[in-house]
């Protein structure tokens, strides 16, 4: 019996060590074991082990040891994991390029091997957005690139799926036309999956490169525009929008039906109001093939300014509340000795201390301001509330979906900014006063005496300028609406001489 048993506990030494020395990248150990027992790596790859010393290698980054057991059997590389992964799966989603090239050279064939998840090499590189991984993959078997994905559609949906920018970059390259033109199980593109997601250097780029059919239109009839206008509001869609438009984009109902038998003619649109607003029906389109620049500088100025009144308003909401919880001075941290509960007593007491003779009594957690300047602390509660009111209406205008297309309502929104702003600087004012001891009040009264006027002074030029400009803008309006109505009175005078 011993004699049985020896062996089977020296081969499963064996084993430890060669596991070990895999684990430790131990290349001069795997030698030593190779030569005390050649068939222990034959074992090995018929699959006595659930993992190979090869998948460990991978996972661990070591090149030379990896590069030693493809030597000395080259059928490890074909082995595989309980998960139906080889070891080529593992280095490419790990980024190891030494490993996978010695992998590709020793098997080449393994860049179309699939795991339990139907996922090739270069599927699980480009979701890790290994770009070197993909650089040598494509090299040797470029077709490992087009083979399709179960559920997913395409390694390029992979691509935005997994927000890998970079990767989709290299492999549109790889790949032919129609094979970026596929759709997923659900009939979208790579543009529709971009814009979804709110991907908008994807977008851009997808558009740039002039492979994408923008009028491409999924199983639930949803062109790219489509989508946009369907998904949750976000501060990007100006932008998306944008650039959508500029391609050529079209909601699926405005697409001509010509247009669905021969996609590839895509008509110009751009919008007075844009599509993904939730309008759409107003559009006009430019007989040239350009764009209104007019309309693409307006709504790229409303983005930004949407974008800085959203920054600015949930700024000046946090410090007005917490103004609001954090008076000037604290907060008293106990009750006064002779507080009564006006629960049980009915009244607040005064105190009989000589010191507070007449003052009412206060409560752990009433702010002492109040207490110390009880005429003029309601003037800091009603300034601090009006800038946090009016802070969070912007907010709830801004988020609330509503299609602000006109500059008239961000300069609306801005005077709402203003108003907050200003009650927070009278805000910061009564505190500073307040927490200021008396002997420092006239150093204080002078830097009031320069701050409040040039306060004052920047925020009378705005509004003089702002002023200013609305009224040119007023002008301009109507005198090209006299010009105009001039110019078809001429026209129809000259219509009736020549009649007569």
């Amino acid at each position: 019996m011993e004699a049985q048993t020896q062996p089977k506990r020296g081969a499963r030494e064996m084993e430890e060590r060669l596991k070990k020395a895999a684990l430790e990248g131990n290349t001069q150990e795997l030698r030593e074991i190779h030569r005390g027992n050649p068939l222990l790596l034959d074992r090995v790859t018929l699959g006595s082990f659930g993992e190979t010393p090869l998948h460990v290698a991978a996972l661990r980054g070591h090149t030379d040891f990896a590069k030693e057991l493809l030597i000395l059997n080259p059928d490890l590389a074909e082995s595989l994991d309980s998960s139906g992964s080889s070891a080529l799966h593992l280095a490419s989603a790990k980024g190891y390029v030494p490993i996978v090239k010695e992998l590709v050279s020793a098997k080449p064939e393994l860049c179309l091997a699939r795991d339990r998840d139907g996922l090739n090499p270069l599927h699980l590189a480009a979701k890790k957005g290994r770009v070197e991984v993909l650089k040598e993959l494509v090299r040797i078997r470029p077709d490992a690139a087009e083979a399709s994905v179960d559920q997913v559609g395409t390694v390029l949906h992979l691509c935005v799926k997994h927000f890998q920018l970079e990767a989709l970059k290299l492999l549109m390259e790889a790949v032919t036309d129609e094979f970026i033109h596929a759709g997923d199980a659900y009939g979208n593109t790579i543009l529709h999956l971009a814009v979804g997601d709110k991907q908008t250097e994807t977008v851009k780029h997808l558009l740039r490169s002039g492979k994408m059919e923008v009028n491409a239109i999924n199983a639930n009839g949803y062109t790219a525009l489509d989508v946009l206008a369907q998904s949750r509001r976000d501060v990007q869609d100006w932008d998306i929008g944008n650039s959508l438009q500029e391609a050529g984009a079209l909601k699926a109902a405005a697409i001509p039906s010509s247009c669905n038998t021969n996609r590839s003619e895509r008509p110009r649109v751009i919008s007075k109001c844009p599509h993904f607003c939730g309008g759409g029906s107003s559009s006009k389109i430019d007989a040239q093939g350009g764009t209104s620049k007019n309309n693409l500088n307006q709504g790229e100025w409303l983005a930004k300014k949407r974008d800085a009144l959203m920054v600015v308003a949930s700024l000046l909401a946090s410090m007005a509340f917490q103004a609001g919880v954090n008076p000037p001075g604290g907060v008293w941290q106990e009750n006064s000795p002779n507080y009564s509960d006006p629960h049980t007593t009915g009244n607040l007491t005064t105190s009989s201390d000589p010191h507070t003779a007449g003052n009412l009594t206060h409560r752990a957690g009433e702010a002492v301001v109040a207490y110390n300047y009880p005429d003029t602390y309601k003037y800091y509660l009603r300034a601090n509330t009006i800038s946090f009111v009016a802070s969070l209406s912007t907010l709830l205008l801004l988020i609330s979906g509503l299609p602000f297309k006109r500059k008239t309502f961000m300069w609306i929104l801005m005077a709402i900014m203003w108003l907050s702003i200003t009650s927070m600087a009278f805000t910061y004012s009564y505190s500073i006063v307040a927490v200021t001891p008396k002997k420092d009040r006239k150093s204080l009264c002078r830097t009031m005496y320069v701050a409040v006027p040039v306060w004052c002074g920047v925020m009378g030029l705005l509004l003089l300028g702002h002023t200013i400009r609305l009224a040119q803008m007023w002008l301009k309006r109507k005198g090209k609406s006299c010009f105009k109505h001039g110019a078809t009175n001429d026209g129809n005078q000259h219509v009736q001489i020549e009649m007569s």
